[in-house]
């Protein structure tokens, strides 16, 4: 099995690559591959609203690497969303993302069905669960079950590797983590 993590952070290793990897810590102890595939430094363009996704099950234009993390998220049985909170929101590179992964789903039915999906945000101070819920969102409309864990998945940090020192929020990556393995497993389990 393999979870498939995308950092939608400005900043590689951030915060929210922190947060990603605790949850990744909890899948590689239960013999879960993961990957990590970070945004920064790299422009999602926006969905141009042409259509040609429904013959080729991906997205038809080349000029950023949508197209190769969409195939990893085919492929994974997990995905982990992060986003730091950017105008209590997600990253304006999450949501061209999942924008245009929407409508690459949309025009093809049940490419993430049944996967399991997890998001996480780390915020300065407000604005997180706006940020979980519209990457929950994506989840929900993908036919995807969702993991939660024993808090909100979010954390607290502004400057880089702030969010370790916010204690509560690492223990719930970490539960998340086991959470998440637990389901695929029941998953992979049941699909014997």
């Amino acid at each position: 099995m393999k979870v498939l993590g995308i950092n939608a952070s400005a900043r590689k290793d951030g915060n929210t690559a922190i947060l990603i990897n605790t949850v990744f810590e909890e899948l590689n102890k239960a013999g879960i591959e993961t990957e990590l595939v970070q945004l920064s430094g790299n422009r999602i363009e926006p969905c141009k609203a042409c259509w040609a996704c429904a013959e080729q099950k991906n997205c038809v234009h080349k000029k950023d690497i949508f197209r190769e993390i969409f195939e990893k998220m085919v492929d994974a049985d997990g995905i982990i969303l992060g986003s730091p909170v950017y105008n209590a929101n997600i990253s304006a590179n999450m949501q061209a993302f999942l924008e245009r992964a929407s409508v690459v789903t949309d025009m093809n039915k049940g490419l993430l069905k049944h996967k399991v999906g997890a998001a996480v945000a780390a915020a300065r101070r407000g604005g997180a669960l706006n940020t979980i819920d519209a990457m929950n969102h994506f989840f929900l409309l993908q036919d995807m079950f969702t993991v939660g864990s024993s808090y909100w998945n979010m954390a607290y940090g502004r400057l880089p590797t702030e969010v370790e020192q916010d204690e509560e929020g690492i223990e719930t990556m970490k539960n998340l983590g086991e959470n998440m393995a637990y389901l695929l497993n029941a998953i992979k389990e049941k699909n014997k």
